[in-house]
């Protein structure tokens, strides 16, 4: 999965509580598991004004321009801002693949369910939690100015604002060792691809009969 180290993107204040799973990537869409082609279907419920099937061309549907994904101002954005127990629901790993393929790096709310907040390191989506106040003082800027940005720096943990402000947040250190390498599961695991080569290879030697029953 792509590092994350230091960004720096547009901010989208999405300014909402308990923003469960099945709002950020609807039940329709869980049919594939490819890991792919979430993005365009994220928010669908509130992004557009008919109901979205799965393969349906969304050029041509209709978009709600009330909401804040589809305002001017707000695209490009990688960072999405959102209120408390965002994520919530079901454990949908699509939920975090949606987001990430939209093209946000970063989420930043007062809190997360759990389940989704494990999944988004799983998928180098970055959750931040930070305080009620201080999540209320980025919406005031990002509503304020026009093309607002944030930096989000995971190796300092801190986000900087424009004014020079900085909010600190919280990482454990092996979710930040695997985010600033990009290794997801499976690239946790191929570090030791070597040691697992030359542990079949030896216990091929000893144990030659396996061969026949390993698939070709």
């Amino acid at each position: 999965m792509e590092k994350f180290v230091v960004h720096t993107g547009l901010v989208a204040p999405l300014d909402r509580e308990n923003v469960d799973t099945d709002a950020i990537i609807p039940k329709q869409f869980l049919k594939s598991i490819k890991r792919s082609g979430f993005g365009p279907n994220l928010f669908d419920e509130w992004r557009y004004r008919d109901v979205g099937q799965p393969g349906q061309d969304n050029s041509n549907r209709p978009l709600n321009p009330d909401f804040v994904l589809n305002q001017a101002r707000y695209q490009g954005a990688t960072v999405l801002l959102s209120r408390k127990n965002f994520g919530c629901g079901s454990s949908r790993e699509h939920a975090p693949w949606a987001l990430q393929q939209y093209g946000f790096r970063a989420i930043i709310a007062p809190s997360f369910a759990d389940i989704f907040f494990n999944n988004c390191f799983k998928n180098g989506l970055l959750p931040i939690a930070l305080s009620e106040q201080q999540v209320d003082h980025l919406f005031n800027e990002t509503f304020a100015f026009n093309g607002y940005q944030l930096t989000v720096d995971l190796e300092a943990q801190v986000v900087r604002a424009p004014d020079g402000r900085e909010y600190a947040f919280d990482v454990t250190a092996f979710r930040k060792y695997c985010l600033l390498n990009g290794f997801d599961d499976i690239g946790l695991t191929l570090r030791h691809a070597d040691q697992i080569r030359a542990f079949e290879a030896e216990r091929l030697a000893r144990q030659p009969w396996l061969a026949n029953r390993l698939p070709g």
